[in-house]
């Protein structure tokens, strides 16, 4: 059996992989060609950003997203562009958590997902989040 790689047709549905482009809170995915298994896809970032949406002081966190595919996978640069769209968002931790989890499972349907955020430390207190999907 050949192995299914990268081909061609995968590249047709993304719109922002190899261009300049501005943070966006849109995401893209490809297909998924080895549907028939179960694998863990990690996605880890230590820039992620947001602001408290009473005072308005910024948020850092480090943010692991972890997901089964089902029949997409998600295209890393659309998700560093979304995750920038946060930038000068505010919002409590909890909330845009789960707004990330809903966005990602509404672009790929996976069979499983889940964020995990460590914000740091403010105040005295870090605060983890973390939500789950499963299909």
């Amino acid at each position: 059996m050949e192995k299914k790689l990268t081909v061609a047709a995968d590249l047709r549905q993304l719109t922002v992989l190899g261009k300049e482009a501005q943070a966006t809170r849109k995401l893209e995915a490809f297909p998924n060609h080895h549907e028939e298994r179960d694998y863990t896809v990690t996605l880890h970032t230590t820039e992620f950003t947001c602001v408290c949406p009473l005072t308005g002081h910024p948020d850092f966190a480090e943010i692991r997203i972890q997901y089964i595919p089902d029949r997409h996978i998600l295209e890393s640069k659309s998700l560093k562009l979304y995750l920038q769209s946060f930038r000068n968002e505010g919002t409590f931790h909890e909330h845009v958590v789960n707004v990330i989890l809903d966005d990602i499972v509404a672009a790929l349907s996976p069979r499983w997902c889940k964020i995990k955020a460590d914000f740091a430390v403010r105040g005295g207190v870090g605060i983890g989040v973390e939500a789950e999907y499963r299909k």
